[in-house]
């Protein structure tokens, strides 16, 4: 269960927080709305007005549940974690690692690799299931010209070079990325990924997506000891999560964008459950929230057979097992990080 990363989300305004035995206790006015043992749940998450007792945090910090604090409408704010896991020669390492640039580029290749291959299967996804409803010649060259990104990691490159492959990956991908949109497309659209704040309905669920893609991926790499804030693709920067950014580039097409599209394409969402502030931010519900998390849990639950492994696991438990991959690649037990490629 541990491994599964499975995380409790509490987003109910009010609700409290606190330890009983070797339970955690949800309640709201006074009632009891859930109880789980520790040892099932990975980390929590809370949404906006919510409490937690110093006893609860300190049970959790004891036995390695991060608590995660969010505005409501997912903004990370802080969290509370117990004393740092794993071998300090592995930190060492990763942090000299960090230092060589030519080093630091081979990671961010194959991470890179892994996200384009991903951003492609998506739009081969959408070609399969969607070819009739969709503008198949425009995804069509999109998937060409990806593959010619591609062909760019045959070589090698400094971090400034890939970091421009990345760009230019990312606009071929997200300049199709309203066509793989086949129902409800008066009111969910994509012109352009923004953030800070999203500006439409399909930038708030990618990012509320992100969001909680974010905190799993972190988790991973403190189970297995490594230090999510010093990355290879993205450097150093206070207050940034370098390396947790780093991996969760395989898993943004992958798990966050299918999720949004099946949830607009099969109107588990709808425009209803959206509002825009006077900033022009655009802010989901508490419904479509709540909607929004069970299904990032059940997606979790799925099944996939993991392309470098070989074996059937979980998806919640690949970013446990691409963090242990990387922590092996760093201790030069491999000569390689092998990223996660959909298949």
């Amino acid at each position: 269960m541990k491994k599964h990363l499975n995380t409790l989300y509490v987003t109910t305004q009010g609700a409290y927080l606190s330890k009983e035995g070797e339970t955690v206790v949800v309640k709201v006015d006074g009632q009891v709305k859930i109880q789980v043992p520790v040892h099932t749940i990975g980390g929590i998450v809370c949404f906006g007005n919510v409490m937690c007792s110093p006893f609860l945090m300190g049970f959790c910090a004891e036995n390695g549940v991060a608590i995660s604090f969010l505005t409501e409408y997912g903004r990370f704010l802080a969290d509370v974690r117990g004393p740092v896991s794993g071998n300090v020669l592995l930190r060492r390492e990763q942090y000299r690692r960090a230092d060589d640039l030519n080093f630091s580029a081979q990671v961010a290749k194959s991470v890179l690799t892994g996200k384009i291959a991903n951003c492609r299967a998506v739009l081969h996804r959408a070609l399969r299931d969607h070819a009739d409803k969709i503008n198949e010649k425009e995804v069509r060259g999109a998937v060409l010209r990806l593959n010619h990104q591609l062909d760019f990691f045959k070589q090698d490159f400094s971090l400034d070079v890939l970091r421009g492959i990345e760009g230019d990956s990312a606009r071929i991908y997200f300049s199709v990325f309203d066509h793989l949109i086949v129902a409800q497309k008066d009111v969910f659209y994509f012109d352009e990924r923004n953030r800070r704040p999203p500006l439409d309905n399909v930038n708030c669920l990618l990012s509320f997506t992100y969001t909680l893609l974010m905190h799993d991926v972190r988790s991973a790499l403190e189970t297995v000891g490594l230090d999510p804030a010093v990355g290879f693709l993205h450097r150093d920067r206070p207050g940034r999560f370098g390396l947790a950014l780093d991996m969760m580039e395989e898993f943004r097409p992958f798990l966050a964008d299918r999720l949004v599209l099946s949830l607009i394409n099969l109107q588990q969402v709808q425009d209803k459950g959206f509002k825009k502030t006077d900033s022009g931010s655009v802010i989901m519900n508490d419904d479509t929230r709540k909607t929004v998390l069970v299904s990032y849990q059940e997606r979790k639950k799925g099944e996939i057979i993991h392309p470098f492994l070989g074996e059937k696991v979980t998806v919640g438990i690949l970013f446990h097992i691409q963090a242990l991959l990387m922590a092996r690649y760093l201790r030069g037990d491999m000569d390689g990080y092998p990223p996660f490629v959909w298949k």
